[in-house]
């Protein structure tokens, strides 16, 4: 499966769970380490445990593991490693505070809308 039909899974997961804010930034020429990043948030600990356990799933039906899973059922800033693709689900206060999106400026940001083109 290519990087951006993964996106694509990913986003409609995050969106099922009523992800608030979601992002994509192409970070391919920019880093090596993915191809894109996804960013969203949500607004209590469950629910951002539901959108992790959404992604992971969808992402599992089509074969793709998590390399890496960081942050815990307490976490506010949970991070999933799908190797091209890497997750960010934070708390609304942590997404502001650690601006993910400020840092990776140099990347091609892409609206979930811009998906279905």
């Amino acid at each position: 499966m290519q990087s951006l039909e993964q996106v694509k899974l990913i986003v409609k997961a995050l969106e099922e769970k009523k992800a608030e804010d979601i992002r994509i930034i192409d970070i391919q020429g920019v880093s090596s380490i993915a191809d894109y990043f996804v960013i969203a948030n949500g607004s209590n600990e469950n629910q951002l445990n539901a959108m992790k356990d959404s992604v992971d799933e969808e992402m599992y039906k089509k074969g793709i593991h998590a390399r890496q899973i960081e942050g815990n059922v307490h976490s506010s800033w949970i991070l999933m490693d799908y190797q091209d693709v890497v997750v960010h689900i934070f708390s609304e206060e942590d997404r502001h505070f650690y601006d993910i999106e400020r840092i990776w400026k140099d990347g091609k940001e892409i609206t979930p809308e811009e998906l279905s083109c």
